[in-house]
């Protein structure tokens, strides 16, 4: 039975009281927005959507047809309803203006429609992830409106749409999930006050690339995966989904920490992730939830954007965890890490007189 329940929309409204009930609005037309890309992902090749849309977007990348489909959803959902003065989004280039018959407002939409779009076609789950900023007045926003660190954002969320679609929501004052109920079309609140464990015995990190990490990187990756025979002296477990979201939704289930950090294998991309469309919101989820994200060297929610597209280095989950990678970016940087060396080659070793 659902009635009783805590709704999305009773949620938000109760959250958005006291001058804020055009976020409120806004809110409900994303999660308007989440129900359509939900329907369209579900429906998996019964959609005729799978496969490239023969483009490439904003950041080089080949675009798949349902990248396109769900940032037209986002897009048509949330532009008309006067609560906007912009949006922008991961696939275009510059920030869409409202249209001329749409009443301007004064919030700032920012989005990823489909993070992880990669693995539609072969059914892993994926996800939409949204920011919300606010301009100081009603009119039509330009690209410096959105240049804006993320201790300034407002509210922040991102749908998973994998065996249930659940929206995942702050307004600043804790991180709280949703459960659709496909019956009644509702979003139910399943998962108040999330808060993620401050210890871990969980790491997720693309390790393919470990020959291009830092430092600090390797050596901590080193110490988990030497688990109780290393000086951590605790066994860790390695995931990797390459979904971001759902990397995340699993840090926020049961903690973790994700990295997707700085390396050196394209020295033109400081970072993979996006700071404003993907690094900001799901920092500020984590932080709400009493996690830490970090660059390795700076808060997340600190770091000054310079440009709509702009990546970063990305580290977030655990607190404890968190603060112990950002400790060895410290000691690199200052020179006073322990250089990494092999096991085998370590002071009592096999090798050791």
């Amino acid at each position: 039975m659902l009635f009783g329940r805590t709704t999305l929309s009773k949620f938000v409204i109760q959250h958005t009281r006291n001058g804020r009930s055009e976020l409120g609005a806004l809110l409900i037309d994303v999660a308007a927005a989440v129900k359509s890309i939900s329907a369209l992902v579900s429906k998996g090749a019964l959609s005729g959507v799978s496969g490239t849309a023969g483009d490439t977007n904003v950041q080089g990348e080949e675009q798949k047809k349902i990248d396109v489909l769900a940032n037209e959803a986002m897009l048509r959902h949330c532009e008309w309803s006067g609560q906007l003065a912009g949006m922008a989004s991961e696939e275009l280039a510059a920030p869409y203006r409202i249209p001329e018959e749409y009443p301007r407002g004064r919030y700032l939409l920012v989005f990823d429609p489909l993070d992880g779009s990669s693995n539609s076609d072969v059914n892993v789950s994926v996800g939409t992830i949204f920011s919300i900023l606010q301009r100081a007045e009603v009119g039509d926003a330009v690209e410096t409106d959105f240049l804006r660190p993320g201790c300034e954002q407002i509210a922040a969320g991102y749908a998973i749409y994998g065996p249930a679609t659940m929206l995942v929501l702050t307004v600043g004052d804790g991180t709280h999930a949703f459960t659709l109920d496909r019956e009644s079309g509702n979003f139910i609140l399943t998962h108040p006050d999330i808060r993620v464990p401050p210890e871990t015995r969980e790491f997720a990190i693309n390790t393919s690339n470990e020959r291009f990490w830092e430092a600090p990187v390797q050596r901590y990756v080193a110490e988990c995966k030497a688990g109780k025979t290393g000086i951590r002296g605790i066994d860790f477990n390695m995931r990797w989904i390459a979904s971001m979201v759902a990397e995340v939704h699993r840090i926020l289930m049961r903690g973790g920490v994700f990295m997707y950090p700085k390396d050196h294998k394209d020295p033109g991309k400081p970072g993979r992730l996006r700071l404003l469309y993907e690094a900001n919101p799901m920092a500020m989820l984590i932080e709400q939830a009493g996690g830490a994200a970090s660059t390795g060297r700076q808060r997340i929610l600190d770091v000054a954007p310079e440009t709509l597209h702009q990546r970063v280095p990305v580290i977030l989950g655990s607190r404890s965890e968190v603060e112990r990678i950002e400790r060895y970016h410290q000691e690199f940087d200052s020179g006073t890490d322990r250089p990494f060396a092999s096991p085998l080659f370590a002071e009592r070793s096999l090798f050791c007189e």
